[in-house]
């Protein structure tokens, strides 16, 4: 017996749809006797019969309604190979799925994002901005091929390479009195707090840093994004804590100020150990990796 033609499967739905031989004809730019052909060879194969004639109208029987939508799974099935390997033939690579924290988004990868497009612009890429917890897990039901996050992370499954030390300043509003020179976990806990939603990991390093002073601090705003607690910042809402590389361009509405004791976080890469290696994820891999060289560390 011949391979099922996915011809004859296209014929079977102009006809199904189009209730009609000619119709099905002049759609598939056919004759009606190549039409006719087609459905007698998809009958002869199966057995049965799949059309019933009412009238001048071509009528599914309940096997050829069945046949039709099964013709409608393999079609799109090999309409999406086609596709797949079009992409390929016209240069593209493959697909990255990557995730990162909210300050690496904005802040550092729109310069590596940029590069990759130009230098592989047959790479598919998917960035998604999620908090470390949720990249961590993300990573290990291989929802995501890579992702930079705030460590620590303690995973067997993974493989954490350190890329950046990231310090975090105290942001004060540009016209308040008396801005200190520095900002200490005691000065903290005298100032109505900023910060971040409680998801981000820079949120429990910040809170772990003021609490030495053995008191919980007080906060009076969780928003959603880095930009989002500058604004309330500069808006005369409170101070806050912030990774420094969110405030290298300097903002005429806030201040800067250093912490004492200093607080830092170290920015990692991380992926699972059993991930196959294919040229897109490889690329990226290296593209990201270049962050650590270029930070030295």
């Amino acid at each position: 017996m011949r391979s099922l033609s996915l011809d004859q499967l296209r014929t079977l739905l102009a006809v199904a749809e189009s209730k009609s031989f000619s119709a099905a004809a002049r759609r598939l730019h056919l004759s009606q006797p190549a039409v006719s052909v087609q459905i007698r060879e998809l009958e002869r194969r199966f057995g049965v019969k799949l059309f019933e004639r009412l009238g001048k109208q071509a009528h599914t029987t309940r096997p050829g309604r069945d046949l039709v939508e099964a013709a409608v799974r393999i079609l799109r099935e090999s309409d999406a190979a086609d596709a797949l390997m079009r992409r390929y033939r016209d240069g593209w690579i493959g697909r990255a799925r990557i995730g990162t924290t909210n300050t690496v988004l904005m802040y550092l990868l729109p310069p590596v994002l940029r590069r990759l497009s130009l230098d592989h612009p047959g790479i598919e890429l998917h960035v998604t901005n999620l908090p470390t917890r949720e990249s961590v897990e993300a990573i290990l039901d291989n929802r995501l091929d890579l992702a930079i996050v705030t460590l620590p992370v303690d995973k067997a499954q993974l493989v954490v390479t350190p890329l950046i030390v990231d310090e975090l300043v105290a942001i004060y509003p540009a016209k308040a009195r008396d801005i200190p020179s520095k900002l200490t976990p005691e000065l903290a806990l005298q100032q109505p707090l900023l910060m971040e939603h409680t998801r981000a990991a820079v949120h429990e390093i910040v809170m772990q840093w003021i609490s030495r002073h053995g008191e919980q601090p007080r906060v009076r705003m969780h928003l959603g994004t880095i930009e989002a607690v500058k604004s309330a910042v500069a808006s005369h809402l409170g101070i806050s804590i912030v990774p420094q590389m969110a405030v290298r361009k300097r903002d005429k509405d806030i201040v800067v100020r250093p912490l004492v004791p200093p607080l830092r976080r170290t920015l990692a890469l991380i992926e699972h150990r059993r991930k196959p290696v294919e040229p897109a994820y490889e690329i990226v891999r290296a593209a990201l990796m270049e962050l650590r060289q270029a930070e030295r560390l």
